[in-house]
């Protein structure tokens, strides 16, 4: 028997792959598929999810042990396999390769083949471009890089070497300079 998956992106118009796997695969092995089908690192944190005919979350098949305090149980790719949770045509997973702007890829079981085996995954269709893997790397490499050099807080006199080793510059003064006579914060 083969599982037939279709995976969309919502963020990509034309985007589409059909991954062919054997059932008795793991998520692990489903993940490694989805991974390689869109050339995406595989250092990320990631999840799938059992979802509803309406894309609403259910079980969470996890890349890693975490505990949670779910109402499921804690599930985890590398010892899950497919035909565990997914059986029925038209089931629906969400596969969120983007924890931090939570992210993720619409998968739908769209055949179970009888009669015929694949011995490892195989992407039969991959259309468009994949989406970008991780947003917030590209928020943080537009934030401005901070350089000390002569206009420092446009600041033209700055001279970076008059900072101590703390960074506060030569603080040479007395501290009861600071308290009025009657001994109150100036």
């Amino acid at each position: 028997m083969i599982y037939k998956f279709t995976v969309l992106s919502d963020e990509v118009d034309n985007f589409v792959r059909v991954i062919k796997i054997d059932p008795e695969a793991t998520f692990f092995d489903l993940h490694n598929a989805v991974l390689d089908s869109v050339k995406f690192d595989k250092n990320q944190m990631t999840s799938f999810f059992i979802c509803s005919d309406d894309w609403e979350k259910g079980q969470e098949i996890t890349l890693i042990e975490m505990d949670t305090d779910s109402e499921y149980d804690n599930l985890v790719m590398e010892e899950t396999k497919l035909e565990e949770l997914i059986s029925d045509e038209k089931q629906k997973l969400l596969y969120v390769f983007d924890m931090i702007s939570d992210r993720a890829f619409f998968i739908e079981l769209t055949d179970i083949i009888p009669g015929k085996s694949v011995s490892k995954p195989e992407i039969s269709v991959s259309e468009g471009n994949a989406p970008q893997q991780i947003l917030a790397d590209e928020a943080v490499s537009i934030a401005p890089k901070l350089s000390l050099d002569e206009n420092f807080y446009g600041d033209e006199d700055f001279d970076i070497d008059e900072l101590d080793e703390e960074g506060f510059g030569d603080m040479n003064f007395d501290d009861s300079s600071l308290f009025n006579d009657d001994n109150k914060l100036e």
